[in-house]
């Protein structure tokens, strides 16, 4: 790739979704659902001004990597055992529930049972950027109805890491106990190779450098990407090495401070991944997907809160709130989205189906993100009355 192409490249993606994105914020949409309508106005199914997609996608997946090593990062140990006292019940009976009933909707659409088994766990998930974004300034009134979601996202994030474990599993072609044995036999490996490291080397040396900044910000970036290197060459991959890597600083005393200076680079390459996922999107097989993809959309805004709501209230939260968390938490996610990709690269499911995952994720942003402007409190709302709540 030459360099006037990547600069082309580029200025497409960021200069396009600036201009989007301007559109999207006037109509109160999510940023991400901008980014993938740049994908696809750039992309094959649009003008066809970037004519190989893969060529994006490969500088975005980096960017996964950083979301899913400051996920690890923002997971203190004690504080994740609080939140998820609060709600394992929720979190984990609507799992299970979304799970069955979207494993059940796609084989009654036709989808095999592995590929049903996917669809319906992209179900189980709701946007951290959708919920989290869209939660008021004034966190004083909202602050245990953001304790409740935060909760319930963080042991969604879990979830989504073993998904991406059994990912990794299912990928394998061959069936030998070695080739099932790897992953059970290298995760521990991992987990405990970076505990050494990060007890006796790594943290020594943030404790000694600490006032750099700049040292920081790199020891962070190569403690990351070294770990997920590891973790690729040991047969499992690049997203649960950045997790781990996470986990292992999240209760170092810096580790606000990584959090918060590797944002910006997070974000740089996760638009990247948006618009490479547009790109990616071959919309003449919308003809064949629309129809279950608006039935898997439907479970998400309809189903899904409705059994937060139960399950809420179940729990003892008023009804007021137990409705609002749940129609916040009332789409599905970009876990989703990160689902269905690496699920059609492993060759677990078909692109027919993660199409299918990624434009009902679509549909479910547009509308939830829609109808928690127009209804609850926003940094973003629709009237003044309710950007002041």
């Amino acid at each position: 790739m030459e360099n006037e192409s990547i600069v082309f490249t580029l200025f497409l993606i960021f200069a396009g979704a600036a201009f989007i994105a301007t559109i999207a914020m006037a109509m109160r949409q999510s940023l991400i659902i901008a980014y993938i309508a740049v994908g696809l106005l750039i992309g094959p199914s649009g003008f066809e001004l970037i004519h190989d997609p893969t060529l994006i996608q490969n500088i975005a997946n980096v960017g996964i990597i950083f979301l899913l090593f400051l996920l690890g990062l923002n997971l203190d140990p004690k504080e994740l055992i609080r939140l998820a006292g609060e709600t394992t019940i929720v979190t984990g009976v609507s799992s299970i529930l979304l799970l069955l009933m979207g494993y059940f909707y796609s084989t009654f659409m036709g989808f095999t049972h592995i590929e049903s088994l996917v669809i319906g766990s992209s179900l189980m998930f709701s946007s951290t950027i959708i919920g989290l974004k869209l939660i008021p300034t004034t966190v004083l009134h909202h602050q245990h109805t953001g304790e409740i979601m935060i909760s319930v996202l963080l042991l969604q994030d879990i979830i989504a890491i073993v998904l991406l474990l059994v990912l990794d599993g299912s990928a394998e072609q061959t069936t030998s106990w070695m080739t099932m044995l790897k992953p059970l036999l290298a995760l521990p490996l991992l987990v405990i190779v970076t505990y050494l490291i990060e007890k006796y080397i790594l943290i020594r040396l943030i404790r000694k450098f600490d006032q750099i900044q700049e040292y920081i910000f790199l020891l962070a970036i190569g403690w990351c990407l070294g770990v997920a290197e590891a973790a690729e060459l040991m047969g499992l991959s690049y997203e649960i090495g950045a997790f781990i890597a996470g986990v292992s600083i999240a209760t170092s005393p810096i580790a606000l401070f990584i959090a918060e200076s590797l944002k910006p680079l997070r974000d740089f390459f996760l638009i990247i991944f948006f618009v490479a996922l547009g790109a990616n999107f071959d919309v003449s097989i919308l003809n064949q997907i629309w129809m279950a993809a608006i039935g898997l959309t439907v479970l998400a805004i309809f189903i899904k809160p409705f059994l937060y709501r139960l399950l809420l209230r179940y729990s003892k939260e008023s009804s007021g709130r137990s409705t609002e968390v749940a129609i916040r938490l009332g789409q599905m996610s970009e876990f989703s989205l990160l689902l269905a990709v690496l699920a059609v690269e492993m060759g677990v499911i078909r692109e027919h189906a993660g199409f299918l995952i990624q434009f009902a994720t679509l549909l479910s942003f547009v509308i939830s993100s829609t109808y928690v402007v127009m209804t609850y409190p926003t940094p973003i709302a629709l009237s003044e009355k309710l950007r002041r709540a």
